[in-house]
């Protein structure tokens, strides 16, 4: 009788370009699918970007509803619905964190084992954060294994203690490292692709919400191309904020200046085309962008509030957010360099922890030992 793949459940918000969907979505593709399978619960009625994907190697994926609080009893049947029409669960790997409390203790009532992943170090703002910072309290006391992309982020999810026990791990947002490293041939193409010849080219990728301080990178930027008119500003991604940032682009008059490409999977590509990375971003769990524009040899101009773990060469310059533009525009010109070329190897990237084939092989077996107990 052949034997079946494990079959992990990962809960995820929406299955779209984002942090937590990449690094799951990069684990998918290199673990050994006949030994360990994923599937996949999302809070959204939409089909996700990596829905096609993940299908075509063999994920099922549910929905369940988004929570409002309003409808809890709803979103708990939902669970329970699910656990018991499919008992061939052994293991869920909770991404969403606002909820986790709830669903984490059903799938322990369905005899599931439990884990945890902090993947940032706030909850944002207002009201919602509140409530969900009020709801995620209980996760230290729900879940039966906990996984951080930082330490920082491990002790904001989980507290001080849980982070000093077995069942805690940091665990690499680990990337395909060979897609990123810096190709010649491929940042011409790109740049041609994108009109940009002589330009100096500042990026950045990232979700368009409130933690990634656009409205602060654009004022930066700003300043940077009143003194070098042959600046151009790169930004990868999509969000909330997308109509409101667009709107401060064309209240600055860099309409001709800024180039928003929305969400995109070829990020490995467009960091080619790049001459510096920007990200004054306000909070991060870990900040996979920096890691992933470092392993294209690109020099990054970053907070003080990215992480440590993420700053794995010299490429990086720190600023703090309460600096002035100044003080991050002389960051920018004097860490770039006349002209791209490779600094960094595949080697480096594989010793830093953050090739995917490691971690990959990594959390194969960290799901056995689970098994195991």
């Amino acid at each position: 009788m052949e034997n079946k793949p494990i079959r992990i459940l990962h809960v995820l918000g929406y299955f779209n370009y984002g942090g937590a969907e990449a690094l799951v979505m990069n684990l998918f593709r290199h673990i050994d699918r006949s030994e360990i399978m994923f599937d996949f619960v999302v809070h959204s009625e939409e089909k996700g970007a990596f829905e096609k994907e993940a299908e075509s190697m063999g994920a099922r994926i549910f929905r369940v509803p988004q929570y409002t609080g309003k409808n809890h009893f709803k979103y708990r049947d939902a669970w329970k619905t699910l656990f018991k029409e499919h008992p061939e669960y052994a293991i869920i790997h909770g991404h969403v964190r606002s909820t986790a409390s709830i669903y984490l203790k059903i799938a322990k009532e369905y005899g599931l084992r439990t884990i945890s992943h902090s993947h940032s170090i706030s909850s944002g703002s207002g009201l919602s954060a509140a409530v969900k910072n009020l709801m995620q309290k209980r996760i230290r006391h729900t879940a039966d294994y906990f996984l951080a992309c930082s330490h920082t982020a491990g002790e904001w999810l989980f507290g001080d203690q849980v982070v000093t026990q077995p069942n805690f791990h940091i665990m690499n947002n680990a990337i395909d490292a060979k897609q990123f490293i810096f190709d010649p041939e491929k940042r011409e193409h790109v740049r041609q692709s994108l009109n940009l010849t002589d330009e100096f080219v500042v990026g950045h990728v990232g979700r368009l919400h409130e933690s990634k301080n656009h409205f602060r990178l654009l004022d930066i930027f700003n300043q940077l191309q009143r003194e070098h008119p042959d600046s151009r500003l790169v930004l990868v991604g999509d969000g909330e904020l997308e109509e409101s940032i667009e709107q401060r682009v064309a209240e600055l008059g860099l309409t001709n200046k800024v180039i928003m490409l929305g969400a995109r999977s070829d990020t490995y590509d467009l960091l080619q085309a790049m001459d510096v990375f920007l990200f004054p971003s306000l909070y991060e769990g870990l900040g996979i962008s920096v890691v992933e524009a470092q392993a294209s040899g690109l020099p990054c101009v970053v907070s003080t509030t990215v992480p440590d773990e993420a700053v794995i060469t010299d490429l990086v310059t720190s600023v703090s957010l309460n600096e002035e533009n100044a003080v991050w525009v002389e960051a920018i010109r004097t860490t770039s360099r006349d002209n791209r070329q490779e600094t960094v190897s595949l080697k480096d990237i594989e010793d830093s922890g953050y090739d995917i084939k490691k971690v990959s092989q990594w959390y194969a077996e960290f799901i056995n030992s689970i098994l195991k107990k």
